[in-house]
């Protein structure tokens, strides 16, 4: 788990998502909430912005072990097929944020095709210093999401 705190592997990940001619500008771990309003789903993600969109990337591969103890990816929906992975500003229709336990911040993000995200963005990025411009990035995300709450 403590590979995921890695602030190199995160840029490397939401890098690949990025839209031709767009450069991350933040990232950030944080935790997937709830997709589309139907279902609680717990699991690992970076969140990151550019100047025009908003990505979200599972940090790695869901796996389960079987009764013989062998490691089989998790066959569930994943995020980005649940509501995609990079999302453009303009296709949210709005942006609720609230303050959750511990510092965190929890997101509602509803998109104008009705699909609907709940993330958490944790007040720090893990232990051991793997993330260390977590909190700058952490506030350039959320400023930047709360500038839609007014749409």
């Amino acid at each position: 788990m403590s590979g995921i705190f890695d602030e190199g592997r995160m840029l490397q990940v939401l890098g690949a998502c990025c839209p031709e001619g767009e450069t991350l500008s933040a990232g950030v771990h944080g935790i997937t909430l709830q997709v589309n309003k139907k279902k609680t789903s717990f699991f690992d993600v970076y969140v990151g912005i550019t100047e025009r969109c908003l990505l979200v990337a599972e940090c790695e591969e869901r796996k389960y072990l079987t009764t013989a103890y062998q490691m089989l990816p998790d066959m569930r929906k994943t995020v980005a097929e649940d509501v995609g992975v990079c999302f453009p500003f303009g296709d949210i229709q709005s942006c609720l944020i609230k303050n959750a336990m511990m510092g965190a911040v929890n997101c509602s993000i509803t998109f104008r095709d009705g699909s609907f995200l709940r993330l958490q963005l944790p007040k720090r990025g893990g232990l051991g210093g793997g993330m260390p411009r977590h909190a700058e990035y952490r506030e350039k995300i959320i400023a930047r999401l709360e500038s839609l709450q007014r749409c």
